[in-house]
């Protein structure tokens, strides 16, 4: 049995990405002087990369 066209991932791996981990978002906002140290990495709010 084939594997559906939909399913296949040799065509995404050069696509941006939409959503950032929570590393990174924390590492975004450290560069913009957003993240206090102190806080807990739960509740971050929304970033779009850059």
């Amino acid at each position: 049995m084939s594997q559906h066209r939909s399913l296949k991932t040799a065509g995404s791996v050069g696509t941006k990405r939409s959503v950032l981990k929570r590393g990174e978002r924390i590492k975004l906002m450290k560069a913009r002087g957003q993240w206090k140290e102190g806080r807990l990495p739960t509740n971050l709010p929304k970033t779009k990369s850059e």
